[in-house]
């Protein structure tokens, strides 16, 4: 994980001389979180994944110029990422696409018992859930930062992981 200094070094040099190896530097350090963050959303759906990483970081690229350096780089970047979901969505008028999980998703090395019933539970939340729960819980961010990153007042925020957390123990006991 690069600190604030570092990433502000680096978002300075991808400003100022249009350096691309700064820029490789931030998705190196992001990719790995943005693409966990991804899978979470998709239920598993790799490719889908991988393909709204992409945009997302071809967004920041692009929008490198526009971030203020309020927040971290990492807060502004998921901010992108949701957006970039939610347009994904909003795009594609069906909202039952990823409300199963992809069969493309399915790999021997992810066969075991308890992968499974997170990938149950987690299909069993509504899109806003899976974002709140993935930033919250698996991705260890703060409510603060979460709010900044979904526009969801942190009272908002606390009732998706209540219910949240209800459908998936629900959906963990019932199996």
């Amino acid at each position: 994980m690069l600190s604030k200094v570092e990433e502000l070094k680096l978002i300075s040099r991808c400003v100022l001389a249009d350096d691309r190896r700064a820029f490789g530097t931030l998705v190196e350090a992001y990719q790995p979180r943005l693409r966990r963050f991804f899978m979470n959303l998709t239920l598993g759906d790799q490719y889908l994944s991988d393909d709204l990483a992409q945009e997302t970081f071809v967004k920041a690229y692009i929008e490198i110029r526009s971030f203020r350096g309020l927040s971290r780089f990492g807060t502004w970047l998921f901010r992108i990422a949701y957006n970039e979901f939610y347009s994904y969505k909003r795009s594609q008028h069906a909202t039952s696409d990823l409300d199963a999980v992809p069969e493309q998703a399915a790999s021997p090395i992810e066969s075991s018992e308890i992968s499974m019933d997170v990938k149950t539970a987690m299909a069993s939340l509504s899109d806003i859930e899976r974002t709140v729960v993935t930033l919250f819980y698996i991705d260890d961010m703060p409510l603060k930062q979460v709010a900044t990153i979904t526009g969801l007042k942190e009272s908002t925020l606390r009732s998706h992981l209540h219910r949240a957390r209800e459908k998936m123990a629900t959906t963990l006991n019932h199996d």
